[in-house]
C-alpha cells in the first residue's frame, strides 16, 4: 500500500491524521464511536481493522444516525473513563482544521482542504471524508495489516455516498480512487467487465441490453466498444437526477477488487436496500455488516472466509 499522506488532497491535514494515529496507538484501550449508518460502518471498518491487526484493545459503539434522532438531537458520544475515546463524525458539515474545537476526545469530521493540479497550477478546494480519512490513520497504525489491507478498497466509498458527485466532478472522489487502482488496491472496468452488476443502477438503461453487450464485450474492437457503450447508455443522459459526474463513474470506472463478481458501487446498493428501517434494528445490523466484512475480508455480504 502507497501512502495516502502522499498525496496532495491529504498535504494540509496530513500532520493532524499523524497526531490521530499516535493518540490511537499509544492508548490502553480504543472507544471506538460512529454513526448507525452505512457511511458509520465503512468509516468504522477502517479503524477496526487497523486495532485488529496491530492488537490494539477496542470498543465498538454506534449511536443513531441523523435518520433516527430528533432534528435538534445532537450525537452523543459518551467520554471514557480510561483510554481513547473516537468519534468517527461522518455524519457532520465540512469543517476548517482551524476551526476545529479542542475536545477531551478525539474528534474525526470531515475536512475542508485544497490541492494543486495540473500544468495550470489551479487550485482546488474541497472536503476529505471520514472514511478516507480513517483509511490514512488505518495505514499509519497497521501499515501491512491483512484486515487494513482488505478494507482499504473502500477508501474513497464515503465520498461516493457524498452529495459532491450531484453537483460537480469531486476531483478528491477521482484521486483517491485512481490512487487505490495504482497501487492496486482494486481494479477500474468498464460496466461490461463487471460479472454481476446490481440491476437499475443507470435509470433507463435495459439490464438486458448490459447483459448482451457483456456477452458481446470480449470480441469488441476498441472503437466498438467505445460506440456501443455511449449508444447503450444514452438514455440515462434525459435523468436530471443522475449527475454527468456519477454517470461516468457507473458507466467506465467500476470499482473491482480482484476476480470478485460484484462490484463495489453494486454491493454499497446491496446494502442500502437491505438496509432496516427501524431504529431498533439498525444497531444490530451494523454490526452484523461489520462482523461479516472482517471476518471475511468482503464488504459483499456473499462472500466466504478464505
Amino acid at each position: 500500500m502507497r501512502d495516502l499522506l502522499s498525496l496532495p488532497l491529504f498535504s494540509s491535514i496530513a500532520q493532524r491524521m499523524r497526531e490521530v494515529a499516535e493518540t490511537i496507538s499509544n492508548a490502553p484501550l480504543v472507544h471506538l464511536n460512529a454513526p448507525a449508518s452505512l457511511t458509520g460502518v465503512l468509516a468504522m471498518a477502517q479503524l477496526e481493522a487497523a486495532c485488529l491487526d496491530a492488537g490494539l484493545p477496542y470498543s465498538r459503539r454506534f449511536f443513531p444516525s441523523k435518520a433516527h434522532r430528533p432534528r435538534d438531537e445532537p450525537p452523543t458520544v459518551p467520554m471514557a473513563k480510561q483510554g481513547c475515546t473516537v468519534g468517527l463524525m461522518t455524519e457532520e458539515a465540512t469543517w476548517a482544521l482551524t476551526e476545529l474545537e479542542q475536545l477531551p476526545w478525539t474528534r474525526i469530521t470531515p475536512l475542508a482542504t485544497s490541492m494543486v493540479t495540473g500544468a495550470s497550477n489551479k487550485t482546488l478546494r474541497g472536503s476529505l471524508d471520514v472514511v478516507a480519512q480513517a483509511a490514512a490513520i488505518a495505514a499509519l497504525l497497521a501499515p501491512n495489516g491483512r484486515r487494513v489491507r482488505s478494507v482499504r478498497p473502500t477508501a474513497s466509498l464515503g465520498m461516493w455516498l457524498g452529495s459532491a458527485l450531484d453537483t460537480s466532478m469531486d476531483v478528491f472522489h477521482n484521486v483517491l480512487m485512481h490512487q487505490l487502482h495504482e497501487e492496486g488496491s482494486l481494479r477500474l472496468v468498464p460496466l461490461p467487465e463487471v460479472e454481476e452488476p446490481k440491476a437499475g443502477l443507470i435509470p433507463n438503461v435495459s439490464d438486458r441490453r448490459v447483459a448482451k453487450l457483456s456477452k458481446a464485450w470480449p470480441t469488441m474492437a476498441v472503437d466498438d466498444r467505445r460506440q456501443a457503450l455511449s449508444e447503450l447508455v444514452l438514455p440515462a443522459l434525459t435523468v436530471s437526477t443522475l449527475s454527468t459526474p456519477r454517470l461516468e463513474s457507473l458507466v467506465w470506472f467500476r470499482m473491482v477488487v480482484g476476480d470478485d463478481p460484484v462490484d463495489l458501487v453494486s454491493q454499497l446498493q446491496h446494502h442500502m436496500d437491505a438496509w432496516p428501517a427501524q431504529a431498533a434494528d439498525v444497531k444490530p445490523h451494523c454490526s452484523k455488516v461489520l462482523d461479516g466484512w472482517l471476518g471475511t475480508g468482503s464488504l459483499w455480504p456473499g462472500a466466504t472466509t478464505d
